[in-house]
């Protein structure tokens, strides 16, 4: 969930960047007004992760996942990186 957190919290960014309706959002992401609402109220159970990431491509952001070896004495871990020099 926390992973989805971030993901929808940079997506309420770009759409309050750009000064966009929930309605003109939705259009833009291809949701519905209501989907969109629940996105930025951050009730965001049962969306998945995929469809987040498409909404950030939608917003205009390249989307990177790299998988690498992680160092020998620790398990591997989940970070998400986000440019705000992009924006």
């Amino acid at each position: 969930m926390a992973v989805k957190a971030q993901l929808v919290t940079n997506i309420a960014d770009l759409i309050r960047e750009r000064g966009l309706t929930q309605e003109g959002g939705a259009t833009l992401l291809g949701l519905t007004q209501p989907k969109v609402s629940n996105l930025l109220k951050g009730q965001f159970r049962g969306v998945s992760e995929r469809l987040l990431l498409r909404c950030l491509t939608k917003l205009g952001r390249d989307v990177e996942i790299m998988v690498k070896p992680a160092p020998p004495r620790r398990a591997g871990r989940l970070t998400l990186l986000f440019n705000a020099g992009a924006r």
